[in-house]
């Protein structure tokens, strides 16, 4: 038996971004089937706040038997562009889905048009015969009337259990093969993660046995509202959030909606990020229960031994800090930049088919995984993110002016409207850097050396080499117009990387825009 567990640290919305993942290949080489394939999903999970801390059972069963991957990231800090992002392989500016909205494509006809026929479930189905099973969260406005309604079944699905809309606990509407069906408030028929553990295993114990099967279940937690099985909430009494160096302090040197934060919190701010922090944590304690039941029917299947089981999430949270901790994860200690681009291709790679006949951004992890020697890996990676916001003024902090969302308490404001950004995270033997430019009147750019300020506290645009700025910057706009093999070009500090300053200027599809350290 052989298992190998990959878990990315977290981030919420802001600079970066992150995931947690963890994947537990169970697949004895004396197999001759093909492999099974679990993908158990989170929502707003992260490793780098603790968010691995409560899963005892997950990570006695699947991550301390495993391959632990040390980077791994998510390319959109919000549910459903990185939801997009592991479905389809690719980066937002290629499945166009670019916020939770169905305005920014999530969930949305065009979505379902030209994204859903080639998911990479849909390929599993059709092209390569697998029985395709499908339970909770999808796409944040799945089940929209102006999108067809829980009446939509994505192709390539056998069995479809969907929630409608996003995350709840109790009082939701599942999409059942297309059928509505209403649940209340009753813990035991109606806790959404138990009710996505029990209809699991039905379809473990009813499927067929004559064909591989991939299973992904969704989860609501540890997405607000927070709201834990009855057994659970007196969990974690004396835990708090993590009072870190970037915890409580003011974001100088930041984007804007960074810096209007108001520092220090008052009192009541911070009671609420660790009743939030708290509450994440108890309903963690519910999917913990699923993951061991899961492992156990498998075990009892007789199929643990030929299935790979993923968990992950499609990205994290932060409490009071003013960065978000960039993905960090999992895997056999190998030191690999991985993002979740990279599932569905490693997911298809499992199940034998061609990556060449795909258009998915993303690299199989398989060859790491075999331990196939010199095989050649990115150094860098792309981050984007389009923000959202209205002309009106959030209701809760009228004061400051329209184009915010999201608020919190003391307006402490989550998103605007301007908040749209595009970064290249840059891992090498030489730098660990973090480079981001704002689509905003104040053209903003952060650089962060993570190897000697991993909290993100510094932003170094000023003061970094202007050689290495522009280069990032090219860099940046050339990932930001990649698509399929040229999203898997050399990076800025890889042997095989070539910069001409010439081509600053020259037209690559997105607007050219250098920045120089004075001009900052």
């Amino acid at each position: 038996l052989r298992r190998c567990a990959m878990s990315p640290a977290a981030v919420a919305r802001g600079l970066a971004l992150a995931a947690l993942l963890v994947l537990s290949l169970a697949v004895s080489a004396r197999q001759a089937r093909r492999p099974n394939v679990v993908l158990i999903l989170t929502d707003d999970q992260d490793v780098c706040l603790g968010g691995m801390t409560p899963l005892k059972k997950t990570n006695a069963l699947i991550a301390q038997m495993g391959i632990t991957f040390l980077n791994a990231y998510v390319p959109s800090a919000l549910c459903c562009p990185s939801r997009a992002s592991i479905l389809t392989g690719k980066y937002p500016h290629n499945h166009h889905v670019v916020n939770n909205t169905l305005e920014g494509n999530c969930s949305s006809k065009l979505w379902q048009k030209i994204q859903e026929p080639y998911t990479f479930p849909a390929l599993l189905k059709n092209m390569c015969g697998y029985q395709t099973f499908f339970a909770g969260k999808y796409l944040n406005e799945y089940g929209a009337e102006d999108a067809g309604g829980v009446g939509h079944v994505p192709p390539g699905w056998s069995f479809w259990y969907a929630l409608e809309k996003n995350s709840k606990y109790y009082n939701y509407t599942l999409s059942v093969n297309g059928k509505a069906r209403r649940h209340g408030e009753n813990y035991s028929v109606d806790y959404l993660t138990d009710v996505l553990a029990n209809m699991s295993l039905d379809f473990l114990e009813y499927k067929s046995n004559f064909e591989p099967f991939f299973m992904m279940i969704s989860t609501p937690a540890p997405h607000s509202p927070w709201t834990a099985a009855p057994q659970y909430t007196k969990s974690f009494q004396n835990v708090s959030a993590p009072r870190n160096s970037n915890f409580n302090i003011h974001g100088k040197n930041k984007h804007w909606l960074i810096r209007q934060a108001k520092t220090p919190m008052t009192n009541s701010s911070i009671q609420f990020l660790d009743d939030a922090y708290r509450k994440r944590w108890q309903t963690l304690l519910s999917v913990d229960d699923l993951v061991e039941k899961l492992v156990k029917k498998l075990e009892l299947n007789g199929e643990l031994e030929n299935t790979y089981i993923f968990y992950t999430s499609d990205n994290g949270y932060h409490t009071g800090k003013i960065f978000h901790c960039l993905l960090n994860v999992f895997f056999l200690t190998l030191q690999m930049l991985v993002a979740n681009i990279d599932l569905g291709p490693t997911i298809l790679d499992i199940a034998g088919y061609d990556l060449n006949k795909t258009q998915m951004d993303g690299m199989s992890l398989l060859p790491l995984l075999r331990g196939d020697k010199n095989v050649t890996w990115r150094s860098d990676f792309l981050v984007e993110y389009q923000g959202e916001g209205y002309n009106g003024s959030d209701p809760t902090c009228p004061g400051l002016g329209p184009g915010v969302t999201h608020c919190f308490p003391d307006c402490v404001c989550e998103d605007s409207y301007n908040n749209t950004y595009a970064c290249v995270r840059t891992l090498s033997t030489s730098w660990d850097l973090q480079y981001c430019e704002f689509d905003d009147r104040e053209v903003f750019v952060e650089v962060y050396n993570l190897t000697a300020d991993p909290h993100q506290i510094n932003n170094i645009a000023k003061t970094i080499d202007q050689e290495i700025l522009e280069k990032m910057n090219y860099r940046l706009m050339m990932l930001q117009s990649c698509s399929g093999a040229t999203c898997r070009t050399p990076g800025v500090f890889d042997p095989g990387y070539r910069f001409d300053p010439r081509l600053m200027f020259s037209n690559h599809g997105v607007r050219a825009r250098r920045f120089s350290a004075q001009s900052l």
